[in-house]
């Protein structure tokens, strides 16, 4: 039990102690949210990054043009006649020719480039509520109250709790499963690759036949993956607490600046005289408000204490085939030929997660991924943030462990004979007569 707790301590302390380490562990989160932020920022103020668009019109049926309407990102300009403006639209500094026969069938957006899908989108978003609201007009309907018998009605989605009834909002939901299910696929493949790239550079240093001259195989194995795990584990920790702590700087930061806005807007409008209606002001708040009951209805440490156990044996049971895999082979090339069985049951339901899972959590295939083993650390995440039976999950966690010690009884038997084998190219009939040595 020294021995592995040594390795232990000697994986985890070298590399902790690496200024990489320390880099990544403060630049991921930063870099991270300033990256959602500056996505975010853009999307808003895409109108002021892109090219305004200069569009010369030829409407020959005379019902749109005069209704366009310019904005920051389209300016319109009446065409003289067809002919003239297909000729020369491109040498008068016009982007495009917006072409709208009399029968009004047939419109054309001509280009000496194609248009995006959101200059083309909002084209026709344009010209669709135009010819919509004249046809309303000739046929004697109010569009006004049209839009109002048209009015969406909202469902909330509320979750019944023996404590009562609480706010259950299906996208908070997924948004946190889909989080958990992407944090923990990643953390398999980044960690458990260090495992295996930590265990061949041993192998063809020649170190291992030193330290398996004083520790027996197994503990090297063992030492080695609960080490790395430990580093992934400090890591996680960090990068949590770093991104909760400049989540709420920025939030902080982002609400002081909208109430500033507010402020601002509501004194104009004052001033011009307008009244400024208590729905008006309410409106905003009340959806923030909406958003903010249902992440605080999340029941936070159950999550988080979920997420670190399917984090943790989902990394060791993988990690133990993965030092498995780095024992047989000589270098990294070698290993492909092993990493897309080991990685397909990840791939596999990573991918089902986002489409099936998300939208039926309690179908039977989803309450089946989420008990396998090599499929529960995404899909039973994904699961959670909508409600688990507590056997369901209890099964699955009893399931996890016992997969991963059996997972790892078969990568030692392989690791004890392979991690001495050099210049032999392995194969998985190779592997299986490893596995059937006697000690």
């Amino acid at each position: 039990m020294n021995k592995i707790l040594l390795i232990i301590q000697r994986e985890y302390f070298s590399r902790v102690k690496k200024k990489s380490f320390i880099v990544m562990t403060i630049l991921v989160p930063v870099l991270f949210i300033g990256m959602i932020s500056l996505i975010a920022y853009i999307a808003v103020k895409q109108n002021d990054f892109g090219d305004k668009k200069k569009i010369e019109v030829a409407d020959e049926s005379g019902r749109f043009f005069a209704r366009l309407k310019n904005d920051n990102s389209v300016t319109y300009t009446a065409a003289k006649d067809l002919a003239t403006a297909k000729s020369s639209f491109i040498k008068d500094g016009y982007d495009y020719l917006l072409y709208i026969p009399a029968s009004m069938e047939g419109v054309q957006l001509l280009g000496e480039k194609k248009a995006g899908p959101m200059t083309s989108g909002k084209i026709e978003d344009e010209l669709t509520e135009i010819i919509r609201a004249q046809r309303l007009a000739e046929a004697g309907i109010d569009s006004v109250t049209l839009a109002k018998a048209q009015k969406s009605i909202s469902v909330a989605s509320m979750q019944v709790t023996e404590k009562g009834v609480k706010d259950a909002n299906a996208g908070v939901a997924m948004g946190l499963g889909i989080l958990c299910a992407f944090l923990i696929y990643l953390s398999l493949f980044i960690y458990g690759t260090q495992v295996m790239r930590g265990v061949i550079e041993e192998k063809v240093s020649r170190i291992v036949e030193v330290i398996i001259s004083s520790v027996k195989p197994f503990q090297l194995m063992l030492g080695k993956i609960i080490g790395v795990g430990m580093v992934g584990l400090t890591q996680f920790v960090l990068w949590i607490a770093i991104s909760i702590g400049l989540s709420m700087a920025g939030g902080t930061a982002l609400m002081k600046n909208s109430m500033h806005n507010k402020q601002e807007q509501m004194a104009q409008m004052q001033h011009v005289g307008g009244n400024v209606s208590v729905a008006t002001q309410q409106v905003p708040a009340n959806e923030t408000s909406g958003v903010m009951q249902a992440i605080a209805g999340i029941p936070i440490a159950y999550t988080l204490g979920c997420f670190l156990f399917y984090f943790l044996f989902g990394y060791l049971l993988y990690s133990a085939i993965f030092a498995a895999v780095g024992s047989a082979v000589d270098n990294e090339t070698e290993t492909q030929q092993f990493m897309l069985p080991i990685t397909l049951p990840l791939i596999f339901t990573f991918a089902l997660a986002q489409s099936f899972i998300i939208n039926n959590p309690d179908s039977s295939l989803s309450i089946w991924l989420s008990m396998i083993p090599f499929t529960s650390p995404i899909a039973m995440m994904i699961r959670i943030p909508f409600g688990v039976p507590v056997w369901q999950l209890a099964v699955s966690m009893v399931l996890m462990v016992l997969g991963f010690l059996f997972t790892t009884w078969v990568a030692a038997r392989i690791y004890r004979v392979g991690i001495l084998m050099y210049g032999k190219k392995a194969s998985y009939k190779e592997l299986a007569k490893w596995f059937m040595y006697k000690e």
